[in-house]
């Protein structure tokens, strides 16, 4: 289905709304919670918020508002992330330690940007005549839809870098203890859905609404016939292999992942903990609580996904398999707009949108005829097709209208401070 572009004054309203939602996802923090850098992931909520505002004054305020002037020296070097062809940045593992500039200030750099970007929405709605060239026009729009987008990706973020914050701390903090859970008797059995050999098209088609460059071209695969499990593997699907002594044994272990395990002395997926009565706790953004049996697995490595379901008999879907899965499904789930920001147990139509990432067995290369963006906005996902492993689906910290099922994220096997878990797959 064709979609229209978005107009400036659709793109506005957007915008406030995107940007309102990144301060209320902050507002529960301590002005010492801003800082925090546990682990080299886990970026300061402080960084998170000027970086995002970083990108609308670099790829939107410097090139296409005439009268914008920068008013934060440093700050184009300090919340550039990785954008070699634009400058200098500061070393990811340093963020978490530099105290100036303070929260005030980021807010207040904030507020500028925010204030430069309705007056660029003013020159777009307002004096055509500024921007009468369409192209320029359409080229501004799509920036602003992908800064809208790239802020979506780094609220995620944020939920997951306070939970690997908090959760290092021993006074056991939680974000918020009001958030609110699901729960359920028993899990519910899982249920295959299959699909017949064909040739399948996969990838983000044009015309129909935002996709980041790694989803295009769209073009054709070949799938043999296969079946995917219809919910995540759960807590207690988990346990038994816990028991069955699996991260003992090599066999069941890819040779890095083996290696990466024993190094790390890694027992159990990350933020569990013995509660001291032969039973687990879990680390949510609430607070500790007793592991639930019942809801997916969640904070584990691929290697630990791929040792999971080669001991259980099966093997992890592909990424051409999920999307063909995925597009078949309602766009909905246990996404950030229900508020739980935890993966909660499959209910009876399913667990496909939402709760997890799951890993596939695909590594993240580029599409047959892939193109970057051009400039420097081609370094936001082309460099790291390299050593990754793509995960499908969305989970609990990505908005709604943030998804789509051409939607590949992707992480480095051993990384598991983001909300991923595990979803079964077969051959027929």
């Amino acid at each position: 289905m064709t979609r229209a572009a978005p107009t400036p004054a659709l793109l506005r309203r957007r915008y406030r709304a995107v940007r309102a939602v990144t301060e209320t996802l902050c507002a529960p923090l301590l002005t010492e919670d801003y800082q925090t850098q546990a682990v080299t992931e886990a970026s300061p909520p402080k960084w998170h918020i000027a970086h995002v505002t970083w990108f609308f004054e670099t790829f939107l305020l410097k090139p296409h508002h005439p009268d914008y002037r920068p008013g934060f020296p440093g700050f184009e070097v300090l919340f550039n992330s990785y954008y070699e062809s634009i400058g200098k940045f500061h070393p990811r593992h340093q963020r978490g330690h530099l105290a100036r500039p303070s929260v005030e200030e980021v807010y207040r750099y904030r507020r500028t940007v925010d204030a430069a970007m309705e007056e660029l929405f003013d020159l777009l709605e307002n004096t055509p005549d500024r921007t009468s060239d369409p192209t320029t026009t359409a080229t501004i729009c799509g920036f602003i839809e992908l800064g809208l987008n790239h802020e979506q990706q780094h609220q995620e973020l944020l939920c997951m870098d306070i939970k690997a914050n908090f959760a290092v701390n021993p006074l056991k903090p939680a974000y918020r203890r009001d958030l609110p859970r699901r729960t359920v008797e028993a899990t519910r059995p899982l249920r295959w859905v299959e699909q017949g050999e064909g040739l399948h098209e996969i990838g983000h088609a044009p015309g129909s609404g935002f996709a980041f460059d790694n989803e295009s071209p769209r073009h054709r695969v070949w799938l043999n016939g296969y079946r995917v499990a219809d919910r995540l593997v759960t807590n207690g699907e988990y346990l038994a292999f816990i028991a069955s002594g699996a991260y003992t044994q090599a066999a069941h272990w890819l040779s890095d992942g083996w290696a990466h395990i024993r190094r790390h002395d890694w027992q159990h997926p990350l933020y569990w903990e013995r509660d001291g009565q032969g039973g687990w706790l879990e680390m949510t953004l609430g607070g500790w609580r007793a592991l639930d049996l019942h809801a997916p697995v969640c904070h584990v490595s691929y290697y630990e996904a791929e040792a999971y379901a080669r001991w259980a008999g099966h093997r992890l879907p592909t990424e051409a398999e999920l999307e063909v899965v995925l597009a078949q499904q309602a766009l909905q789930g246990n996404t950030f707009d229900q508020g739980f920001l935890h993966p909660m147990p499959a209910g009876t139509d399913g667990q496909w949108h939402g709760d997890l990432w799951t890993w596939t067995g695909s590594a993240y290369l580029p599409y047959p005829g892939f193109k970057p963006l051009e400039g420097s906005a081609g370094e936001y996902n082309g460099k790291f097709m390299c050593n990754q492993m793509v995960l499908r689906g969305g989970c609990c910290a990505t908005s709604l209208d943030h998804l789509r099922a051409s939607y590949r994220n992707f992480f480095y096997p051993h990384d598991r401070w983001a909300f991923t878990g595990i979803r079964l797959a077969g051959d027929l």
